[in-house]
């Protein structure tokens, strides 16, 4: 599989924007934060402005004294209107700190949600249209949701290493289906460890594959795709996988494998896919890939729309991709 770059082709393809009217601050809604602070960015410390939501599987998730919760809108969206729009705020973190668990919540709108750390040195506290998948191949993704409710946890010892006042990007892709104006609001909560707990750094792989073609009222597979892992990220360990279609995905499949053509073994392949709630596959412990070895993606569709569906970023076209949470880190990556 060759390198490609990515970053013309999501800079090749157009995405409709419609216009959108964004605010900081306030309350939150279902399973949305509480409490303001930072320019609207943050709650603060000490658990008075932290989040309360359903995560961890259904029960309320109240993060611990010392969480930042940060929040896009929520700004209304008119019927039919499809858009990627971001805001850049200050975490508002007075020192060096260590992430181990992000949680967020996603508003009805919602398609995916990708949080990032970012060198920017002016905030953007109001929504504005961008490019999707802005940042992947500068700076790294902490975490890409595309569920109501998302909670991730790394494994002990391991944490996403923050500078002071760390600068956030806030990514959301909406589309509201619906008849009537519905919000579009997320929030994501950074709650911290201890620096003498943190043995290893994480960091993030998004891979795909671009090479769609879905014929009207037709089902198609791509793969498998063998993407080979380089030489610097020979030895890290993986310990989460999250794969990702659009409204015509009916599953995507992942397997390692020692090289191109050989026999591989499955670490992502879930039971009735859902793409529009993908589940995160954990494994504990991680799995390594061997030297020169790879993943084998293979995604399937179901087309029942009358016309061919290609590759892009908006809701009637497709993707082929998944993320993988790994440690140590050696960077963001991006194959396909």
């Amino acid at each position: 599989m060759k390198w490609r770059s990515f970053w013309a082709v999501l800079f090749a393809l157009a995405v409709g924007c419609g216009d959108s009217q964004g605010t900081t601050g306030g309350n939150g809604g279902s399973g949305a934060a509480n409490g303001t602070g930072g320019s609207g960015a943050t709650t603060g410390t000490g658990g008075s402005g932290a989040a309360t939501g359903t995560g961890g599987g259904g029960g309320t998730f109240i993060p611990p004294a010392g969480s930042y919760t940060m929040k896009w809108g929520p700004t209304e969206v008119p019927s039919g209107v499809e858009s990627t729009q971001c805001v850049v705020k200050r975490l508002g973190n007075p020192g060096g700190t260590f992430i181990h668990q992000i949680h967020n919540v996603l508003g009805a709108t919602s398609h995916h949600f990708i949080v990032y750390k970012v060198n920017d040195t002016v905030e953007q506290l109001e929504p504005q249209p961008c490019q999707p998948f802005l940042d992947v191949l500068g700076d790294p993704p902490l975490i890409i949701t595309q569920k109501a409710d998302d909670l991730l946890t790394l494994p002990p010892g391991v944490a996403y290493q923050l500078e002071p006042n760390q600068m956030i990007r806030l990514e959301l892709h909406y589309v509201n289906v619906t008849a009537a104006p519905q919000m579009a609001e997320a929030n994501s909560t950074f709650i911290p460890m201890p620096a003498e707990e943190v043995t290893d750094e994480a960091d993030v792989m998004f891979m795909g594959d671009i090479g769609i073609f879905i014929p009207a009222q037709s089902t198609a597979t791509v793969g498998p795709t063998f993407i080979q892992v380089p030489e610097e990220f020979h030895g890290v360990n993986y310990f989460a996988i999250t794969g990702h279609e659009h409204q015509w995905g009916t599953n995507v499949y992942v397997e390692t494998t020692a090289g191109s053509g050989m026999p591989g073994t499955p670490v992502y392949d879930v039971f009735n896919f859902r793409w529009d709630e993908p589940e995160t596959v954990k494994h504990d412990p991680p799995f390594t890939i061997s030297d020169g070895g790879g993943f084998n993606l293979t995604c399937d569709w179901n087309n029942l729309s009358n016309s061919p569906v290609t590759f892009g970023t908006g809701v009637d076209d497709e993707m082929c991709f998944f993320w993988a949470y790994y440690y140590p880190s050696r960077g963001p990556l991006v194959l396909f």
